[in-house]
């Protein structure tokens, strides 16, 4: 005998269990009462977000390219939020068309304010296979509540290499950060390809994190940070990376001012860095100036490298910088797993580093 109860859960997973097509942000609000959703390609209006806000298992199938129309604002560009959801993008575009919003000048100045991030995700359960070109500033901000592993991205910002009409003879991108990171739950990141001006990478807060097998060129490298007052970060695993030109290859940054925090727990396994301008590896607690004088109100513990972390060194290029505040780098790391060829002379403040020359 069916309960009035039983009859209506029974109604309600009948209409959830349809289909949704959305060719537009018109057909968004009936698709997401729907637990599949085939989007087409489409143009979202300039100064508007295409947002999703999904029922639980929810799957999602990007069939075409989706572009972004241009407009001085704020943004996101994209929002996703909801739990245990499958998103595909079958190898598609996402294009936020950055070209309009370059100036060199990066998100916090410049005539044009850029929509960032880009992509803003709130998801638990798989999200992959999707291109995303041309990204105004920042690409993705992750907050996860639940587990999520992110895997076949590619961020292609390398036309902002190049300068412009409005960049003064510098590369037109700036802060295209690939990935800023502030999960709740575990989160892996994982065969992902990012081209780009900034970090490829930025964990500023959570906890289990793995960023693994992933190709990062032209930015600022694998980060976490920068860390200010009350951001902890923690357990932590950075394996089979390749980082090949830019600015650094991995990096600790900590904001000079911060009075509390801390960062513990970091695993470098199976690196390898190349082709880099100022520094293989740089910890540093004076961020935002570099190498300047320390703060030491974060404290660092347990940075380890294990495996084999290989970093090639360009002649003048300093191989490794640690730049520790009083009393808040703390224990014994092991760097018997880092192994350095060529560059300059390391710089580093901190005598609780085992198995690696600190003179180097």
């Amino acid at each position: 005998m069916f309960t009035q109860a039983l009859v209506v859960a029974l109604v309600s997973t009948a209409a959830h269990a349809c289909t949704g097509t959305i060719s537009s942000l018109t057909d968004v609000a009936a698709a997401v009462l729907c637990t599949t959703i085939n989007i087409n390609s489409f143009t979202v209006p300039a100064g508007q977000t295409f947002t999703l806000a999904l029922l639980a298992g929810t799957t999602v199938n990007i069939l075409g390219d989706i572009t972004f129309g241009e407009k001085s604002w704020a943004g996101p560009l994209f929002s996703i939020s909801g739990s245990n959801i499958t998103f595909n993008g079958n190898g598609h575009t996402f294009n936020g068309n950055g070209q309009f919003y370059w100036d060199g000048k990066g998100s916090s100045s410049g005539a044009i304010t850029k929509p960032r991030p880009m992509m803003k995700v709130k998801t638990s359960g798989t999200f992959t296979n999707l291109k995303i070109l041309n990204s105004p500033a920042q690409v993705f901000s992750v907050d996860n509540a639940a587990p999520l592993t992110i895997s076949a991205i590619t961020i292609d910002d390398s036309l902002g290499d190049q300068p412009n009409s409005m960049s003064a003879g510098q590369p037109a991108g700036a802060n295209t950060d690939g990935f800023d990171v502030g999960n709740q739950a575990p989160l892996t990141i994982t065969g992902c390809t990012v081209m780009n001006q900034d970090d490829c990478i930025a964990i500023n807060s959570g906890a289990g994190v793995s960023f693994l097998n992933n190709h990062c060129s032209g930015g600022h490298g694998i980060s976490i940070g920068s860390v200010d007052t009350g951001d902890v970060v923690s357990n932590i695993t950075i394996s089979n990376n390749v980082v090949t030109s830019g600015a650094n290859g991995l990096r600790i940054k900590t904001v000079a001012t911060a009075t509390s925090g801390s960062v513990s727990g970091i695993t470098y396994s199976g690196n390898t860095v190349s082709g880099v301008t100022k520094f293989g590896l740089l910890i540093d607690q004076s961020y935002p100036a570099t190498l300047g004088t320390p703060g030491n109100g974060t404290i660092l513990s347990a940075i380890n490298f294990v495996g084999t972390n290989t970093f090639t060194i360009a002649s003048g290029v300093v191989p490794v910088a640690v730049n520790c505040g009083s009393g808040s780098c703390q224990g014994a790391w092991n760097w018997a797993g880092l192994k350095v060829t060529g560059g300059a002379a390391n710089k580093i403040n901190y005598a609780g580093i085992t198995g690696f020359s600190l003179s180097g």
